[in-house]
């Protein structure tokens, strides 16, 4: 199949208030060209709808009634993020008419994984077919429930771009892609029979929650806050026995299921610095589980832009930690290039979640389509 332009969408539960959107010129097996780029911010009134539904994810636990600031909040991201395209095709100089497939995520509210005695469940806000209608393209949502149903995780999705970016990068098996959202997830290929990915434990989230209700702003700026304080290392040891942490993939992760409770008491910079050395020391023991554990990382994702975040994961996880761009790869990008990339590989009927990145029984298509005009 020839290579065609797809536009990926994503706003991750860091909740940073930008909905990041990328074009990808790909045949959702092969990446041809990388396309724009941009950050495009929300509307205050639409970003306090999504924080006011992610409080009340947190209290509804899917149940059988939503809270009524879903339907809100989702007709309001979906208009916003399909704004968000147009702009990023007329800049590129392109047109919809060019545009073969919309890759859009939504935001999630709420991710429960399964255990042995429940099926998991998943909720990202947005309405494909509305985005359909608004830009006359062809969308695919709703990535992640079709797996969930099957007795998935619904998380990670991002390997099998991952393992496009690594084969097109040349790596080999010494080498593993970490992103930094909210959570932080990790992908490991030999490129050959395995392709690994999970969720090892949180990311920014955390941090960035503590920073905001000390009122100190949204995030610890170039890690300035952790680099002034001391981390409790004895603390740390005693958040290190966590079983998720040493618990097989596939394994993930709902942004609450780590949260700033883990520095209550501390100071702002000693808070930090403990909270970002946890994200570090959990990648280190994610490594540990991989049949061959890697020596170096590839970072993408905000928190590859905190300096002492880098240097923690250095010390603490792997020796080589580079950021995406050193590939030459957009680290901020990524995530919405994923889901590009996924949406041509679901219109194709190829798979996008596997048995050993999401647990499923065997490789399957997800993503809901929705055509132009229905």
């Amino acid at each position: 199949m020839q290579a065609r332009w797809a536009v990926g969408l994503m706003t991750g539960t860091v909740l940073d208030g930008n909905i990041d959107v990328a074009l990808l010129r790909t045949d959702g097996v092969d990446i041809e060209s990388f396309g724009r780029y941009a950050l495009k911010p929300y509307d205050r009134t639409t970003r306090q709808l999504l924080i006011e539904a992610l409080a009340q994810a947190r209290h509804w636990q899917f149940a059988a009634e939503e809270p009524s600031v879903f339907a809100e909040a989702e007709e309001r991201l979906t208009l916003a993020q399909a704004a968000a395209v147009q702009q990023l095709v007329s800049e590129a100089g392109l047109s919809m008419m060019d545009i073969d497939v919309v890759g859009f995520h939504g935001q999630t509210v709420l991710h429960r994984a399964p255990t042995a005695e429940t099926r998991g469940a998943t909720r990202q806000l947005g309405d494909g077919a509305l985005m359909a209608r608004t830009l006359g393209c062809t969308v695919v949502h709703d990535f992640r429930s079709a797996d969930v149903r099957a007795g998935g995780q619904g998380a990670p999705l991002s390997a099998i771009y991952h393992q496009a970016l690594l084969t097109r990068s040349g790596a080999d098996s010494s080498t593993a892609v970490l992103n930094l959202g909210g959570v932080a997830n990790l992908t490991w290929t030999d490129h050959a029979e395995s392709l690994i990915a999970f969720d090892t434990g949180p990311a920014n989230a955390p941090l960035n929650d503590f920073i905001s209700r000390l009122g100190l702003g949204e995030m610890d700026h170039d890690g300035q806050l952790a680099a002034a304080g001391t981390v409790d290392e004895s603390r740390l040891e005693q958040l290190l026995q966590h079983p998720y942490l040493t618990q097989a993939w596939p394994k993930s992760l709902d942004r609450n299921d780590f949260t700033a409770s883990m520095a209550e008491g501390l100071s702002a910079a000693d808070g930090a610095a403990l909270l970002t050395a946890f994200t570090a020391a959990a990648v280190g023991k994610a490594l540990d589980l991989l049949p061959q554990r890697p020596s170096k990382l590839i970072v993408c994702g905000g928190g590859r832009h905190n300096p002492t975040l880098m240097r923690a994961l250095a010390q603490r996880a792997a020796p080589v930690c580079e950021p995406a761009e050193v590939q030459g790869w957009r680290g901020d990008a990524i995530e919405a290039e994923c889901f590009a990339y996924l949406a041509m590989r679901t219109v194709r009927g190829l798979p996008i979640s596997f048995p050993s990145t999401t647990g499923v029984s065997q490789a399957m298509c997800g993503g809901v389509v929705s055509q132009a005009g229905r």
